[in-house]
C-alpha cells in the first residue's frame, strides 16, 4: 500500500464520521426545530445552527467523501468488485438524502417548512440503515 493510500483512506474514514455526525444530527435539528414558533429567538438560532451544519461540515465533508473514496477504490483496483458497485449505489442514496437535507434547510430558512416532527423522527432513521448496510458492504463483502 503507498503511502498516498493510507492518508486518502484516514481522510476517507474521518470525511464518513463528520457526514455520518451531520446526517444524524440535522432531522434531529428538524425535530426541535418543528416546535420552535416562526419568527422567534429559538427559531432564528435553528435556522443559524442549521445552515452552519450543512456548509461548515456536512457539505465540505460530503465532498471529501466522494474525492477519497473513488481514489481509494482506484488505489486498490476494486472497480470490478460487486460490493463496491452496491456501496456505491447506497452512497449515492446517502447523498441524495444529503440533497433532501439540504433542501429542507433551505425550507425552515423561509419559514415554509410543511412537516412535523414526527415525520423528522422517522426520517432520522434512514441514515442509520444506510450506514449499517455500507459498513457490511465494504467489511463483510458478501459479493
Amino acid at each position: 500500500m503507498d503511502n498516498w493510500e493510507i492518508w486518502a483512506k484516514a481522510l476517507h474514514i474521518m470525511s464518513v464520521i463528520a457526514w455520518m455526525a451531520g446526517l444524524f444530527y440535522l432531522p434531529r435539528l428538524f425535530v426541535y426545530h418543528v416546535d420552535a414558533p416562526r419568527g422567534s429567538v429559538q427559531s432564528e438560532t435553528f435556522k443559524v445552527m442549521e445552515r452552519r451544519l450543512l456548509k461548515g461540515i456536512m457539505n465540505p465533508a460530503l465532498v471529501a467523501v466522494w474525492i477519497t473514496g473513488p481514489a481509494i477504490a482506484y488505489g486498490y483496483g476494486e472497480w470490478d468488485e460487486h460490493w463496491l458497485h452496491a456501496k456505491l449505489l447506497l452512497v449515492l442514496a446517502m447523498t441524495g438524502f444529503h440533497g433532501y437535507l439540504a433542501l429542507a434547510v433551505k425550507a425552515f430558512a423561509a419559514d415554509r417548512n410543511r412537516h412535523g416532527s414526527k415525520f423528522y423522527r422517522v426520517l432520522n432513521e434512514l441514515p442509520t440503515v444506510l450506514m449499517a448496510l455500507i459498513v457490511i458492504l465494504v467489511i463483510v463483502r458478501p459479493f
